[in-house]
């Protein structure tokens, strides 16, 4: 008996065909995101500046060591830090409450979340300029709220540098809260409800109950939302760009705000791009600490 040929399998094109389906997917990430990102990375090692006919030669790591010792940034930096931490503890604690508020069985509940989703649908320039409007000296509500019922209306909100901080961090939170508060709302329609029944007749009252069974089972959820928001706020830009610019006296001014003002109002992009690196160090510790914590988890 003779053995047969070995038949020659032909080679799979499942992979390639894959790709193909992918590409027209993937090309706009390549292009929008992962592109503009290796860039700003490579061009924090150069002297690029503003300019039709400017050379770029690469400087190694000088945009650094001056970085190093500018103050003004590192000011701005404990800024930053100080707005995104106060935005998003106080974002969390009240989406909270209110996400607790909503999954109650009340009347009209649809319509109380149709309107807690208001500020998600509102680009944050208007939002800035609503709040500008609020908050306006001469005419704004607040102030004639204030005057009406005794107490000093003419406070210049964003433009005191006692204010303009804690101001604009309540905007922040205002802003901020609807998709905090969805996902919240999310996870506590997902806790079984026999938890909490089984706790009562046990004698717990409502806030050991809360705090022994509905706060434990969010806790994924919590920390992938307060992770998510520390994040996003700590990269805001439009909405205190145009709420105070980081004015008055510096008191606003975010790291992206500073950086923003180095690259197009001084023209030194190689030097702003080495500070945008720096803040995309500081997000990277923060989701290498939330995966880090993430994996622990799942292992356990």
């Amino acid at each position: 008996m003779t053995t047969p040929p070995p038949v020659r399998r032909r080679r799979s094109t499942d992979g390639r065909d894959a790709w193909l389906l992918v590409l027209p997917a993937l090309l706009p990430v390549m292009i929008f995101s992962v592109y503009p990102l290796v860039y700003g990375v490579l061009l924090g090692f150069t002297d690029a500046e503003a300019g039709l006919n400017a050379e770029t030669h690469a400087n190694g790591l000088a945009n650094y060591i001056e970085l190093a010792g500018n103050g003004l940034f590192w000011e701005s930096f404990k800024i930053g830090l100080i707005w995104a931490f106060s935005v998003t503890i106080l974002q969390f604690l009240a989406s909270l409450g209110l996400a607790l508020l909503l999954n109650l069985d009340l009347r009209l509940r649809w319509l109380a979340r149709t309107l807690a989703l208001i500020p998600w649908a509102m680009p944050p320039v208007i939002i800035a300029i609503m709040w500008q409007l609020m908050l306006n000296r001469n005419y704004g509500p607040v102030n004639r709220a204030l005057d009406a019922i005794g107490l000093p209306g003419d406070t210049n909100w964003l433009g005191e540098a006692s204010t303009a901080l804690p101001v604009v961090i309540i905007v922040g939170v205002w802003a901020g809260m609807p998709q905090t508060t969805i996902t919240l709302l999310a996870g506590l329609q997902s806790v079984p409800a026999e938890l909490g029944e089984a706790a009562a007749i046990d004698g717990a009252s409502t806030w050991r109950r809360f705090w022994h069974v509905t706060l434990p089972s969010l806790r994924p959820i919590v920390i992938a939302i307060t992770t998510l928001d520390l994040i996003w706020n700590f990269n805001s830009f439009a909405l205190v760009f145009v709420l105070t610019a980081g004015g008055p006296g510096g008191t606003t001014m975010l790291p992206s705000l500073f950086a923003y003002n180095e690259a197009f109002r001084y023209g030194n992009f190689g030097y702003a791009a080495a500070m945008g690196n720096v803040m995309v160090i500081v997000i990277g510790a923060f989701l290498f600490l939330y995966l880090r914590g993430q994996m622990r988890r799942r292992l356990q």
